[in-house]
């Protein structure tokens, strides 16, 4: 088996493993305490080892499986690590790209979305708690490292497909937990959204090399439920004209921008090749 494949496969055991040990702590031994506090609103001893394991552990695999990796195989250090994380090749490009990103989720909203009564100040509070908490906890392993290590294997379709379900199916526990905010939405819904959220964080990655543009957009998706209902408005099933014409536009201009990068990639490539002979 060669290094690199055998290095994914490290990493898939370690998001199983990550996962497995918060779905059976925070599903079963832990679990009368947040089914306690959704009930009373009471906050307990064990509700806060509850809520600090899924936030260590949860939703931080990715972030924390690439982490292992880097130090024990590569064994780089900690500068060097989140250097990566935050190295932005065109500064000016990728803001850009993320902030139309990001307008076009806002946009969709405000067509479509339900508030939730909430002020629209908790938006931006909720994008900067998103961004270190979900944004780069999962997409340093997402799109920072999964999805780049199975683009050397696949052609990019594919790869955004395999890490597309994969993505959702780490996501599966949310369905199984009743005090989960996605517990009794539809999960079809939600893998549609999975399957354009990935071409789309795919696309924005391919064409900034980006891992923060990743974090912020997903950070921003995110936050969006700050103010408006998440799941109905992403999630639903089979949806409305509305709905179904915000995925498509995203699948399509995921893939434009996907070609225009790739496109752009091999011809400089093929300069530099020229410019050493």
């Amino acid at each position: 088996m060669k290094r690199e494949t055998k290095t994914v496969w490290m990493y898939l055991l370690l998001i199983v493993g990550f996962w497995a040990f918060t779905f059976v702590t925070l599903n079963f031994w832990l679990k009368p305490y947040s089914e306690a506090y959704a009930e009373t609103g009471t906050i307990t001893v064990g509700y806060i080892v509850y809520a600090l394991i899924g936030m260590v552990f949860s939703t931080p695999a990715p972030f924390l499986s690439v982490l292992i990796l880097a130090l024990s195989r590569e064994q780089i250090g900690m500068k060097a690590f989140f250097s990566r994380i935050f190295h932005t090749e065109n500064k000016q490009k990728t803001v850009l790209l993320t902030a139309d990103f990001c307008m076009t989720a806002l946009l969709f909203a405000l067509l479509r979305g339900t508030p939730n009564g909430s002020p629209w100040y908790m938006l931006p509070l909720g994008l900067l708690v998103m961004i270190p908490f979900v944004g780069i906890a999962e997409e340093v392993g997402w799109r920072g490292f999964l999805q780049l290590e199975l683009e050397k294997h696949m052609k990019f379709p594919f790869s955004v497909l395999t890490v597309a379900a994969i993505w959702d199916v780490w996501h599966i526990d949310l369905w199984l937990d009743p005090t989960s905010n996605h517990y009794g939405d539809s999960f079809i819904g939600f893998s549609i959204n999975i399957l354009v959220w990935a071409f789309a964080l795919a696309a924005l990655y391919k064409a900034t090399k980006s891992i923060m543009a990743c974090a912020v957009y997903h950070a921003f998706m995110d936050a969006i439920g700050a103010v408006y209902d998440w799941n109905a408005l992403f999630d639903a099933f089979p949806g409305d004209l509305c709905t179904n014409l915000y995925r498509a536009v995203m699948l399509l201009g995921s893939a434009a921008l996907w070609l225009y990068a790739d496109r752009r990639g091999k011809t400089e490539s093929r300069k530099a090749g020229l410019s050493t002979i």
